[in-house]
Order: structure tokens, then sequence, then C-alpha cells
């Protein structure tokens, strides 16, 4: 006998799951366990008998041959039956609930992350699965119940944990003739007249109060026994309410005992809350927005009242007005043009500014609109006191986000300036308000329903914990000890860009694309199995938020930084705001670099110039950067924020999808070296280059924002030092071969000169000298060795691109990118030195090649080779590797000790015996005193 067991409490989707077993596996039995859903129990007083249904009494476990469980993986739920789970014989598990911990012994487990364990159960019948001849045909009766399974359990698919796989399967069920009048009266249920009482009971003795904003309702109801269908009421509830979240219990006494049963029925639409995680550590589960527990307690009230204060913990922070706002706001005079606001504007990608008098107090506000509308009209000198909006609302910096929300959609405004004692200390805009709505609503959610892409960011909304066993201890307490400076002086701090993306990566690989393990989850693993990273690079934002923090809040918080290590080396970069801690080779934290700036929003005043910057909010900072994978950030202060994850952009979708995606159409063309950082970060990390992005690095190099200005006073660093930085990256790399053909693809070798391409020359002149690298490398030798001199093995690739231009360009490109002055020189004596070791080609003699040779630099005559025909380039080969290490079989001191007294003439001898020894005209010390003998005998040589 093939058993299918539903837990004790069946609902549809268990029912529904089972039914759809038993297509599965012809001639199974289903065992409801214990009791059932009223719903459920009033479905089958009419329709038991079409489905094979037996009760548990007359099941003989001598004749079990296979148990399958289905809507759950723990024994208790079970009841008595759970003892069959002993039986030596097969045991599947069929569920929706990945996260559960299974105590049962399994030998087949199906559990996915859907919205109903019967769309598991549908998707193998839909893969054929089932023995039907003609595939899987549900009859009606089938169907009905399946389809009532996942409607029950997904809210008719309107729940959070719904996916779109769930859809399908319930449109599938439709096609096999699902009952939709069946399944309207019970996913209905009217209430029964003793549940009516109880709702008006529960009414009548609700309590409810804001938390962060969120209405949370709370009724503990007294009955002299159980009552089934409580969960029916708690629907009625949040129904007939404005509450967003509900903890319904029921008290009643256990007959023969002192102690009472507590059920309690939890119901949510608070985002960032899980009733699941919730109720898991007292027995109970469900789903993140629907769960349940049944406790045996002596003082209920006190178990029912520490559920809600953990659940009040669960709730999300609301932000306010100075979390949200754009801080310093860019103001004008009410005597400021039309014409000058627009330029403002234009500068700044604002909407709106705000406009205030002489004593800095707010007089009104003008849009864009109303400035557009003013220019068409010609009155681009008129000033803007004539057209701005004077009857402005205002909000103080601790007006929560719902309010917000209701003044920006009852009024119709777009714009709301912070006053705090009458001084203008921010602003939020409609933008910041939808930013903050999307990433609440997505930090959690499960997935985009149109493109069933994954999930938008399935890590907890709250990671410290996460972060802190991926870092290595040592950079924990930097950033902690960090932190807690900031909270000193009122400010917040963030690890932003690069270090989060790598660390959320690194999670993110080593957990793999199913899930993360939580916090608890993690004590489980081996210590190696956690791989702390210790990052040499970090970038830390300090955000003041409003006037307490001026433009040096990051250089303040990086002294006093230093103050706790004073090993760290502190340089300070005024013009940027930022400052650098710097370790090198420390014993605890080794070779670190700390970068501490303040928030601030930059501005390109011409193409590929140096951004003008001004300190600003951690939003306009994070909107500045160049990549949404590098606009990430985890804030580090604040009890009730520390380790909250801002991703404004999407970039944590961008990095499980494996694409670089830049945050503005223009970013390339303000800052040409973003071609080679995205290049970069593709080919290292493996990642696609998305569309729009590459259409935007085409148009930048369609452009023409690589040619530089005709103005002399007009520098473009962007294509100087900044190029040449981004250049050594990608060089030093393993995968410069790739980089460079990438950026070959979009033309973008033109931000080096305009006619530079990566032919079919140059290719192989890159290829070739790599090889010369790794060959002289692998040969080199000793401390002392000439070849030790190379430069690093960038600058050489690097001086041989700039060599693949015309002659007359080469020194001019190398001071543009600031190169070197031996590589500098190297490139504008590139073309008359190749000229002047010509006759090399001809001479056999090695002392010949020798001295054409010597004068000239290792790296040059490198260059020089790979550029070269065969036989100039055998004989650089030939040089570099053998003969210009040669030295004379005799030194100065052999001379003296012969009987020669010290001179000029002592270097043309060795001159002599070094010819000689290169032609292999003298073998050894013997031949070579021989020589000396017959061209240079001591009598002859002048004496000093």
């Amino acid at each position: 006998m093939d058993i299918i067991l539903c837990h004790t409490t069946a609902d549809f989707d268990t029912l529904g799951a089972a039914v759809g077993l038993t297509r599965l596996s012809p001639g199974s039995r289903i065992v409801l366990t214990g009791g059932s859903h009223p719903g459920v129990r009033q479905f089958l007083a009419l329709h038991r008998d079409e489905y094979p249904l037996i009760e548990r009494r007359s099941v003989n476990p001598d004749r079990i041959r296979s148990v399958t469980v289905v809507d759950t993986q723990q024994r208790d739920r079970l009841g008595k039956a759970a003892e069959w789970l002993d039986l030596p014989v097969p045991i599947s598990v069929w569920d929706h609930h990945p996260h559960t911990q299974c105590d049962i012994r399994a030998t087949e487990t199906h559990i996915e992350a859907l919205g109903a364990t019967t769309t598991v159960i549908v998707e193998q019948l839909r893969l054929g699965l089932d023995p039907h001849p003609n595939g899987p045909v549900l009859n009606v009766a089938e169907a009905t119940v399946m389809a009532l399974g996942i409607h029950v359990d997904t809210g008719s698919l309107t729940f959070d944990h719904t996916t779109p796989r769930d859809a399908i399967a319930l449109a599938w069920l439709m096609e096999q003739g699902a009952s939709l009048s069946v399944i309207a009266e019970y996913i209905e249920p009217g209430l029964s007249p003793r549940l009516q009482d109880l709702l008006t009971t529960a009414l009548d003795t609700l309590h409810t109060e804001k938390i962060q904003g969120h209405p949370v309702s709370t009724v503990l109801l007294e009955t002299p026994e159980y009552i089934a269908g409580l969960s029916s009421v708690a629907a009625q509830i949040m129904e007939i309410t404005d509450t967003e979240a509900l903890l319904l219990g029921n008290r009643y006494p256990i007959k023969g005992s002192n102690e009472h049963r507590l059920v309690v029925i939890g119901r949510s639409r608070i985002s960032g809350t899980n009733l699941q995680t919730l109720l898991n550590p007292w027995g109970g589960g469900g789903h993140p927005r629907a769960s349940s527990v049944s406790l045996r307690l002596t003082d209920p009230r006190v178990t029912f009242q520490e559920i809600l204060e953990e659940f009040k913990k669960q709730i999300p922070h609301q932000p306010v007005a100075r979390e949200l706002m754009s801080s310093p706001v860019r103001t004008i005079r009410p005597e400021t043009t039309i014409h000058e606001a627009q330029r403002i504007l234009l500068r700044y990608g604002h909407s709106g500014l705000s406009v205030v008098n002489e004593a800095g107090t707010l007089v009104g506000v003008i849009c864009r609109r109303d400035l557009d509308i003013a220019l068409h009209h010609g009155l681009g000198h008129a000033p803007v006191k004539g057209y701005m909006s004077s009857n402005v609302r205002t909000i103080a910096p601790d007006t929560p986000l719902p309010e917000i929300e209701d003044l920006m959609v009852t009024f119709d405004i777009g714009r709301l300036p912070v006053l705090f004692e009458g001084s203008l200390q921010g602003i939020v805009t409609r933008t910041d308000v939808l930013r903050q709505l999307h990433q609440d609503s997505g930090i959690g959610s499960k997935s985009n329903l149109t493109t069933g892409s994954p999930p938008y960011c399935p890590l907890p909304r709250e990671v410290a914990s996460l972060l802190s066993s991926r870092l290595a201890l040592q950079l924990v307490t930097l950033l902690n000890r960090a932190a807690h400076l900031a909270e000193e002086r009122g400010w917040h701090l963030y690890l932003v860009g690069g270090a989060v993306r790598d660390i959320l990566w690194a999670i993110y690989h080593q957990e793999g694309s199913s899930g993360f393990r939580s916090p608890g989850e993690q004590e489980g693993l081996k210590e190696g199995d956690r791989a702390p990273l210790l990052l040499t690079d970090i970038d830390l934002v300090v955000d003041g938020f409003d006037s307490r923090a001026d433009d040096a809040a990051g250089v303040e918080l990086a002294e006093q930084l230093q103050k706790l290590y004073p090993t760290a080396r502190l340089d300070i970069h005024g013009q940027f705001q930022t400052a650098a801690l710097l370790w090198h080779k420390d014993p605890e934290l080794d070779s670190l670099w700390v970068d501490i700036a303040t928030a601030r929003t930059e501005f390109y005043p011409y193409p590929a110039a140096n951004p003008e910057v001004e300190a600003s909010s951690i939003r306009q900072d994070l909107y500045r950067r160049d990549f949404t994978l590098n606009a990430l950030a985890v804030r580090l202060t604040g009890p009730n924020r520390r380790g909250e994850i801002l991703d404004f952009f999407g970039g944590w979708l961008d990095l499980q999808a494996g694409q670089i995606r830049v945050l503005h159409a223009n970013s390339f063309i303000e800052d040409p070296t973003r071609i080679y950082r995205a290049v970069r970060f593709a080919v290292r990390l493996g990642f696609e280059i998305e569309a729009q992005t590459q259409g935007y690095i085409r148009l930048a190099m369609e452009s023409g924002v690589y040619l530089r200005s005709p103005e002399l006073t007009r520098r473009v660093p962007a294509l100087e030092t900044r190029l040449k930085n981004e250049l050594k990256y990608i060089l030093q790399a393993p995968y410069w071969q790739r980089a460079l053909q990438l950026l070959d693809s979009f033309d973008a070798l033109r931000c080096i000169h305009p006619s530079l391409k990566l032919d079919r020359d140059l290719w192989q002149q890159l290829r070739s000298v790599d090889r010369w690298i790794r060959q002289i490398q692998g040969t080199v030798k000793g401390a002392e060795s000439p070849l030790k001199t190379l430069p690093e093995s960038w600058q050489i690739r690097l001086e041989l691109l700039i060599a693949h231009l015309e002659p007359q360009w080469r020194g001019e490109v190398a001071q543009n990118l600031q190169m070197s002055s031996d590589s500098i020189e190297r490139l504008k004596q590139l073309a008359t030195a190749a000229i002047a070791i010509m006759p090399v080609r001809e001479t056999s003699r090695p002392s010949e090649v020798v001295r054409l040779l010597s004068p000239y630099d290792r790296t040059l005559l490198m260059a020089i080779a790979v550029m070269s025909p065969k036989a100039l380039r055998r004989r650089i080969w030939q040089y570099i590797h053998h003969w210009m290490n040669v030295k004379p079989l005799l030194n100065g001191n052999d001379l003296k000790a012969l009987g020669y007294q010290p001179g000029p003439q002592f270097k043309t001898i060795l001159d002599r015996l070094l010819a000689a020894t290169l032609d292999g005209e003298i073998q050894n010390r013997t031949d070579a005193e021989a020589y000396l003998g017959q061209y240079f005998p001591r009598d002859s040589i002048q004496q000093p």
C-alpha cells in the first residue's frame, strides 16, 4: 500500500497536492492524519467519495510500501501517523517552504519556493509524468480541489510569495475543467453564527497602535474550547479595518490540566515583516504574510505579548524627511532671471528650485514647467519672482514618509522643502519618495511576475550579521569604530561601491542562486566554509543629512580614526572633500586603503573634465556613480538601521543577472574613462555590458568625446592621468587581451589617440612582446641581473600601444597620459633608434651586434624587435638573452695582477677582450691571457 499523508490541520493546498499525487502514483491512498480546516471539512462532506481517502485506523502498517508527506516537513504535524515514518520504506516529501527545517528521514524531496505545494505537483503532471496513456488529463473533481489549493494558499494569486509558476499551474487546471462556481463557494466561505459572534467580540476588543507609521492590531479571544475557522475571522478583520498587521490569539483551557492552549494567527501586509520567521521559534509555520502556531502554556497572555514584541522588532524603520531629503538645497534669489534659473536646473539636473530672500528665508518654489513656459513666451530676462509659487507647503526633518506621500498626492506637489526653526535644511522630491517606496517593496520580494526574473534582493533588509560573517574580524572592528565616531557627531556612515559589490557577490556565489543562509543557519557552517574576505580597498561616505556636517566631515572622521590607528598614513584631498588612510604590511590589516568622503554631488563643466563637487546627501552621492553595481551601499550607523542595504538603481538585480549597466545616458561623455571601467568590470567579473549601455558607449565615441579641445587652456583630465590609471588596471590584469579586444570593438582605443586601432599588426606585436616578457622573466636569476630593471609589464604593453602611432604623435600622447620621463624618452627616440640599428641585420659578428645595440634601453629594443622583420628580431633576441650578459673573462683586478698599470687603456683592453669573447676567439682565462700577450704586451703599453 502506498500512503499519502496530509498534516493534522489539512487545508485545501494539502488536500489538492495529495489528490494530484494520486495521479503521479496510481493506487495511492490519502490519509488525513487529524483535523482539517472548516472549509475543507465542508467540502469533503459533499465530495469525499471523489477521492481515494481512507481512515488512519484502517491502515495496516505491515502492508505499507511507501510513504509520501505533503505540505509539511515536520513529524509532529502528522499526529500518530508519524510512527509510519520509522518503517523501512521509501519516504518522499513534497512542500513549498524551502527554508523550513526538515526533521523527516526522506529518501526523496521535492521542495520548491512556490506559492502552493499543489503547484509543484501540477508541474510534474504537465511534464507528462502521469502514466495515463493520453497524458495528464484530470477529471473535474481532481482539477477543482487542486485549483482550490492554489487559490487559497496564494490568496487567488495576490500573496507576496506567489510566483508566475503558480499562475501557470492554475491556468492549466482551469483547462482541465476546474469548477469556478465550486471554487468561488469555498474561497469565500461565510462565517458560521459562532464565528460571527467571535468577529463581533474581536472588533469590540481590538487594540490598534501605530508602529513605525503602520497600524498593528492585536486581540486575544477567550473561549471555553477550541474554535475551528478563526483564520476566516482574521481575514475578515483585515478586510474591514485599516490595520496592516494582525495577531489574533485564542486562549482556551485544556481539559484535566491547569494549562491552556494558545492559538495565534498572524496576518501582515507590512513590507519587511515575516510571520513565518516570527513563529518558527515557537514551533509555528506558514508563510511570511500568513502564519499560525499552537502552544500549550500556563500563562498564554505573557507569551502572546512576547510574540507581539518580537513582531514589532521586525517592522522596518519608517524613513523621515531628514533621511530622504537632498541637502544642501540649490537656491536662487527672487531677482534671478528665468534664463539663469534654467541654466542652474540644467547644470544640476533638478526639476525645480527653492527661492530664498537675502536673509535665507524660503519665499517660493519654481519648477521646470514654469520656466519652460516663461521661456516659450520670450521672458527669459524676467525675474523668477513673477512666476514662482509663493504658497509653499513645507515639512519638518522628522516628518515620516507616509505623511510626505499623503501631502504630495493630496496637493499634487513634486517637492517639499524641509524647514527646521525657519531654516531651509533640505528638500524631498517625488523621486526621493518613489525610490524609497521602490526599495522598500523590492527588498525581500520574491520575483518579477512579468519576466520571471530572480528575486530583486533575497538578502534581508538588514544584512549586518551576514556581512560580519564574511569580513575578516579586524575589518569589522575598523568599520564599527568608524561608525561609532560618526554617530558621536550625529552623522550617518555608509560602506559604498566596490567593497559592497564584492562582498555581496562573494555571498551570492558561496550560498548559490537558490538563496542565502540566515545568521542562525550560518552557525552550522564549518569555519572554513565562510572564507572571510580581507578587502584591500574600502570606500566610506559620511552623510551629515543637515547642517551638522560641513564639507570637511569626511576629513574630520579620517583624522579621528587615525588617532585610533596611529600607524596609518593620512592623505587629505581637499579639492574633492576626501581623505584616505593607508596601511602598508600592517600585522593586522596588511595593506589596506580606506577612502573617507563627504557625501557629494558633482558636475562636469565640459566633457572629460574633472568634476566640480559639492556636499550633498548619500542618495545623490550614489546617483553620481558610474554603474548600478557600484551604486550599492550598506549603512553602518543607527541602532535601528545598521546593516541596511541601499540600492536605488537595481544594482543587486544587475549583479545577479551578470550585467554592467550605466546610471546616466551622458555618463560616458562626461567621463570617457568609464568606458574602460565598464570593460574592465565586464571582463574581470565575466559579465555582459547591458545593451543600452553599449549604445551609450558607441554614442559617446561617435560624438568625438575623445578629441581634445582646441582651446589650449582647457585640459581634459579624463584623457590624462585617469585614462592612464584605467589602462594600468587593464594591462596588468591576466585578462588584458580580452579587455583590449572589447575596447577596440567599441572604438574606445581612440581615447588614447584618434588613429589608434587594434589591427592585426598591433595585436601580433602585443602578443609577441607578452611572450618576450614571460620568457625573460623566466630566465632572470640573481637580484643583480640587469633584466630586473625592466619596467612593469603593463607599462611595456602601454608603450607598445603608443608605439603603433605615427612617430610624430608618440611623445605627445605619452606626455598627455603623464607617463614617466623614461617612457616618454623611449617613445620619442623609437623611430630614430629603429633606423640606427638596421645594420645589425647584416652583421654576423656578435660583438658588432652588442656595439650597435648596447646604447639603447632594453625595453626600447623589445618594442623595435616585435615591430621588425624576423632577422632583426632574432638578433635583438640573442642580444637580450645572451650577449648583453656576457662579461670579459678578465677584469681590472686581473690586469693589475698581471702587471698592467691602471689607466685609460684598461677600457680599450677590456672592450677588446669582451669582443673576442663574444666572437668566440677566446674561450677561457688561458686564452684571454694569451690574447693579451699577443695584442697588448706589457712592454708595449704606455705607462702613466
